[in-house]
């Protein structure tokens, strides 16, 4: 038998031309796979009473009608309603939300729910939609251009990195970049590691390489067992990476410009610090303070690809693990 799908109008057809056939509801169910129930309830539902005919047309359309007037999500409370957007309002995905609440046992509600409620919500004049992640994708990387973006000789490339980094089967590998602010001085740097997501956020006063190497040296000391290698940018701000190299049991690996994929762990972070720090904000009054909060809440923040656990929990765990043995 098939897995259960709603019958299509091909097959309320095929179901009259069977019946004016003669064919009992049992052979009728088997020319179409379909369990018999199926096609007792559908005659049950459209049979005529005064001469029992099957008319496919109508069938359909009632049947169309029917899933129209259903409305999925109206079982859902008022309280479960405001679980759910306190969610959003924190700037967790729908995915997330679908997922941390499954995890917990809580709610049993899918994102395509949610991303309804979303719609709905912003039909009306709602906010949600504004705590939701939005990515622009503005400027393009023109080719057949010579690029001399970050030349500095003895850097290693990330093609050398260690195989345990790549495959990421092991904490202590991580990510690097700065995220600029708009009036391009002002700036963070962050440090994600490859495995758990678990990442760091440095307040910069700019974008130089003194002020990279003094916020790198303060993240990677709260962590030091924790850092193996490093894989950066290919901004001037890192070509001070031999000192981090000379303090640390740690090598940097520097990416191929203008391959962002090669550091994805990064430039998805990135991607999600800039609900908190939007495209075309000044950085300046930004503390260290405000940077250390979104990077806990972003911590704490469920995955997908950690079963919804969060970059923390998986962190800290697989930390504790590795000091044990």
């Amino acid at each position: 038998m098939k897995t259960y799908h709603q019958l299509t109008q091909e097959e309320r057809y095929t179901i009259n031309a069977l019946r004016v056939a003669k064919y009992s509801q049992a052979e009728i169910a088997r020319q179409l796979q379909r369990h018999p129930s199926t096609i007792s309830r559908e005659l049950r539902r459209n049979l005529t009473t005064h001469r029992e005919q099957y008319r496919p047309v109508k069938a359909h359309s009632y049947a169309v009608a029917r899933r129209r007037r259903c409305r999925r999500g109206s079982h859902f409370s008022a309280a479960q309603r405001a679980q759910v957007f306190s969610l959003i309002r924190r700037k967790f995905s729908p995915e997330q939300i679908s997922g941390i609440l499954k995890r917990f046992r809580l709610l049993h509600i899918s994102t395509e729910t949610i991303y309804r409620w979303l719609r709905r919500d912003k039909a009306s004049g709602g906010d949600l939609v504004t705590h939701t992640r939005i990515m622009a994708k503005n400027g393009r990387k023109r080719y057949r251009s010579q690029d001399s973006r970050g030349v500095l000789a003895g850097k290693r490339h990330i093609s050398e990195r260690p195989p345990e980094a790549n495959l990421r089967i092991a904490i202590g590998h991580w990510e690097g970049d700065t995220v600029v602010g708009s009036d391009l001085r002002h700036c963070m740097l962050t440090l994600v590691e490859r495995v758990s997501g678990f990442a760091i956020v440095m307040k910069l006063k700019a974008r130089t390489k003194d002020e990279v190497i003094r916020a790198a040296k303060a993240a990677i000391a709260r962590y030091e067992r924790q850092f193996k290698t490093l894989s950066l940018d290919n901004g001037t701000e890192f070509h001070d990476y031999a000192k981090l190299e000379q303090l640390f049991n740690l090598k940097c690996y520097f990416a191929t410009p203008y391959h962002s994929w090669e550091r994805g762990s990064n430039e998805n972070f990135n991607g999600l610090l800039r609900q908190y720090v939007p495209k075309g904000t000044c950085m300046r009054h930004i503390t260290q303070r405000q940077c250390d909060r979104i990077a806990q809440e972003l911590n704490n923040r469920p995955r997908k690809r950690h079963n919804f656990l969060t970059p923390a929990e998986v962190f800290f765990r697989r930390t504790s693990v590795a000091l044990v043995r």
